[in-house]
């Protein structure tokens, strides 16, 4: 399964897509070789769990478990393979050999996103990072990526708005990461509020913005137009020492009016994606 938070997000936390969606087959051949020459010296048999990092064309191995994951089932899932049944069958003598496994390709995709406890929990910051906090996960289906991760979204409680408003406030190393995401939202016709750094850079690239005050500039500010529920999704990658004031109130209200809420550049990317499939598919 392919990441779609980059290294530096637990992978528990991490929305997964399979099949994979940008790796390079000379990348997936080498992952396929690691993984086969690490089995067979760690005398694995059974089930594995190998997560790698792949930086500047390099496949990286990171971490190496002799174990079964909690992923185990969406990918049987989604593959129509139940591994835990051959991997029992491995381990009480059978042999991989006679059970007619081959590579497959598959007409769809499978997203695997986090379910959080941060409704039942409205002061902690739901920030991620390499601590995992999630409690749970599910499962999107689909014959596209986009149309997959709005499902996995949606049946994680987060339901992406296919029109609206949506609030932006990004972190300066973030903004060109996000700033296709962000394109595609204003194509769509969602309205775009912003800070004012976040509102200048966008307007800077052609994407019209109207700026919203943050906490500390006066009213009425984020957090009133949270309250007020003139935002239907809201985008906020963390400033962290880029700014002296602490962005976390911006996360806490998105959960306390339970409005979607997105904290990676990343799933910013594959949000706008979902939200345009989910559209496309509800006028077909």
């Amino acid at each position: 399964m392919e990441h779609i938070e980059l290294a530096g997000i637990h992978s528990g936390d991490s929305a997964c897509v399979i099949p994979p969606l940008t790796i390079a087959q000379v990348h997936l051949d080498t992952i396929e070789e690691y993984t086969r020459r690490i089995a067979v010296e760690l005398n694995v048999v059974g089930l594995m769990n190998i997560q790698y990092a792949i930086a500047n064309d390099t496949v990286y191995v990171l971490e190496a478990n002799p174990r079964a994951s909690r992923t185990v089932p969406l990918v049987s899932k989604v593959t129509n393979v139940s591994m835990a049944r051959i991997a029992t069958q491995v381990m009480l003598g059978a042999k991989l050999s006679e059970m007619n496994l081959r590579p497959r390709q598959y007409p769809h995709y499978g997203v695997k996103e986090a379910v959080f406890p941060f409704n039942m929990l409205p002061e902690v910051d739901p920030l991620l990072g390499p601590e995992m906090r999630s409690t749970g996960e599910v499962l999107g289906l689909a014959d596209c990526f986009g149309l997959a991760f709005y499902k996995a979204y949606q049946a994680a409680g987060l339901t992406l708005p296919k029109e609206g408003a949506v609030l932006v406030t990004v972190a300066d190393r973030d903004k060109e990461t996000a700033l296709p995401a962000i394109r595609k939202l204003h194509e769509m016709g969602l309205t775009i509020l912003a800070t004012e750094n976040t509102a200048a850079f966008l307007e800077g690239r052609g994407i019209a913005a109207r700026r919203v005050k943050k906490l500390h500039e006066g009213r009425p500010n984020i957090t009133d137009a949270l309250a007020n529920r003139e935002v239907q999704l809201v985008i906020n990658t963390p400033s962290g020492k880029e700014s002296i004031y602490d962005d976390s109130y911006i996360r806490t209200a998105a959960i306390k009016y339970k409005i979607p809420y997105i904290t990676t550049a990343a799933a910013a990317v594959a949000a706008a994606e979902g939200i345009r499939a989910a559209r496309e598919r509800a006028g077909a």
